[in-house]
Parts: structure tokens; sequence; C-alpha cells
């Protein structure tokens, strides 16, 4: 006979796997607010997960991300796939909870089932994402959504990390924030499968692609090109050469507008026929999984160490104020503590 714990552990993922939104929000929350309970449900949801295309989308701060993301919905809904959202907003230094700027963007979902939009804040969590993001992730792949749309804060050069967390990631761009600057980061220019630039009714768009195309050239091992469905180009495209030869598309779109919106779905959606025709969405799976289980490693580890100090009573006091009075240094300190509370290889707890 199974506890009333399992029984409701078992009715939450039922409910989730069935499209439950509530069940699905709740989940969310708790995950954000690291309940311990949260956890025991994303284990049993991850064996449902992995049928969903995750789309990172990210770029300088007031480029136009969640506009972008909110006409690429309206494409998709109109295609007949759901859609879920992950906005990673910034921190509010009062309440430590999201600031909602996207969900305010993209309103006009709020009222369709085939939509869920989360946001999520920082909360200090280095490049561009949240520390439950991957977690919200799999609760919307497990809820059934074909489409996930990871919008990361607008922290530019670090947002390194979406390249991990998704199969495809969008770099937004436009023209007269110092094209040169934004052109020559080298490590926007390894994260994009697809450039947009937005906007491009400003004067300076073409020189923007230009600029772009040639980074791209000149930071980009060169590689085969495309089959020729896609060598014919959308309207408004340049391409380099990149990865496992995928040519990089510059689009040029007005998402106010809604203008070069379909462009940029199709570059996504070839962008996922070339991913799975070189092997490459396998790779990619497989550097997901990689981050998930050292950000899982890295909290259970952190947290082990810390629960350990506190239940010392005045011990993690103690090592502060040796750090802070320079009799000790952190590094050293913190070397000690994980040889102390880490079980050597091939022991047992």
């Amino acid at each position: 006979m199974s506890s009333p714990a399992t029984s409701i552990l078992d009715s939450r993922v039922e409910s989730i796997l069935s499209g439950d939104v509530r069940a699905a929000a709740r989940l969310m929350r708790d995950l954000d607010d690291a309940v311990p309970s949260a956890r025991a449900a994303v284990r049993e949801l991850h064996s449902h997960t992995g049928r969903a295309f995750i789309v990172g989308v990210t770029g300088n701060p007031g480029s136009g991300k969640s506009t972008l993301t909110d006409q690429l919905i309206d494409h998709w809904r109109q295609s007949g796939l759901t859609v879920g959202v992950v906005a990673i907003d910034p921190t509010s230094p009062f309440t430590g909870g999201a600031i909602l700027g996207d969900r305010v963007r993209m309103q006009r979902h709020s009222t369709d089932d085939g939509v869920f939009i989360r946001s999520l804040a920082t909360r200090g969590h280095l490049g561009g994402l949240s520390r439950s993001t991957l977690d919200v992730v799999r609760v919307m792949d497990a809820m059934g959504k074909d489409i996930i749309i990871i919008e990361t804060v607008g922290v530019g050069q670090d947002e390194i990390e979406v390249t991990r967390a998704a199969h495809s990631s969008v770099v937004v761009v436009v023209p007269g924030l110092g094209d040169d600057i934004q052109a020559i980061k080298a490590g926007i220019l390894e994260i994009a499968d697809i450039f947009v630039v937005n906007k491009a009714d400003r004067q300076g768009a073409d020189r923007t692609v230009q600029d772009l195309r040639t980074m791209l050239d000149l930071f980009r091992p060169s590689g085969g090109r495309l089959d020729s469905s896609w060598a014919e180009a959308p309207r408004g495209v340049a391409q380099s050469s990149g990865e496992g030869g995928w040519s990089v598309p510059i689009l040029k779109t007005v998402a106010t507008d809604g203008d070069g919106i379909s462009d940029v779905a199709a570059g996504l959606n070839e962008h996922r026929r070339h991913l799975e025709s070189c092997g490459d969405w396998t790779r990619r799976e497989r550097d997901r999984a990689r981050l998930e289980l050292i950000e899982a490693l890295r909290e259970q580890l952190v947290s082990g160490c810390l629960q350990a100090l506190e239940a010392d009573d005045g011990r993690l006091d103690e090592i502060v104020g040796r750090i802070a009075s320079r009799k000790a240094d952190p590094y050293t300190l913190a070397s000690e503590i994980a040889r102390d509370h880490i079980l050597e290889p091939g022991s047992s707890s």
C-alpha cells in the first residue's frame, strides 16, 4: 500500500503530465523557492521529457528580445504548436522576486491555454539564467509543450550558459548601440545559431549586418554549406559558415510590426533539421545533461557543507571570523571544509 505522501506525489505528477496548468505553476513556484518536496516530483517527471524543442533567446538589454519572443509565440500558435516561455527577469532589490517586465509584454497570451509563461528571477545566478531554469523547462516539457523558449535577462557577453540549456540559440542585436563593439564580442559570436538584427527599420541596420558577417567570417571556422533549400535564404538574410557546416543566418526583423518573424521561425526549424541530420541534436542533449548534473552536484554539495557547518554550533561564524581577521584565507578553509564533508571515492554514506 502506498503512503499518503506517495499518493500525493503521484497525483501531482499525473496532473502535470495531463497538462494541468495550476499543478505545474505550483511546482514551478516550489522549485524556485527550493521546497524539498518539489525535487521528488521533478525526479518522477524526468523520464517523461525530451520531446520539446528548446530555443534560447539572448542579447543586450533593450534589443527587443521580449517583443521578438511575443511574436514568435503568436507565429507558432497559428501553426497549432504549444509554447512554453521561461522569461528570466532581473531580481527585485526589495522582494527578491522577478521584475515581471516580460509578462507585461506578453500579456495578450495570458488567456491562451496553449501558452505557458513563467518569469524567474536571477537571484544572483550568473550566466543569464536562474538557478531553477532547467527544472522549470523540464516541467514544461513534461506538460507536453512543443517549443520552449528561454529568454535570458540580457547581460550580454556572459550569457553563454543558455547555449548548453537550449537546442538552438538566437542572439538579438540592434543598430545604434555601438555596432562594432557588439560584433566584436567573441563570446556572443560563438553562441549564436541565428543572429537577429531587430529594429531593422533604424538607420545603420545594414551596417550591423555587415559587421556581424565580417566578424563571423573572422572568428568562425569554415564549414560546408547547407542544402540548397536553405541556400535560397529568406528576405534580409546574410550567412556565414559555422559549426558542423551550419551557415549562421543573420536575419533582419522589426518585431513590433511582426516583420521578419516568419523568417526567424523558418531559420529555427531549419536549424533543428540540421541538428537532427548531422547528429548534433544528440550532442546538445548530452551538453544539457552535463549542465544539469553539474548544477545538481553544485547545489547538493554546497548545501550539504553549509548544513554540516550550521549543525556544528558556532563553527560557521568562527570560520567567517578567521577570514575577516585575515588569520586564514577563504580558499584554504573551503578546501578543508570540502575535504571534511564530501565523501571520498569508494566510501559509502
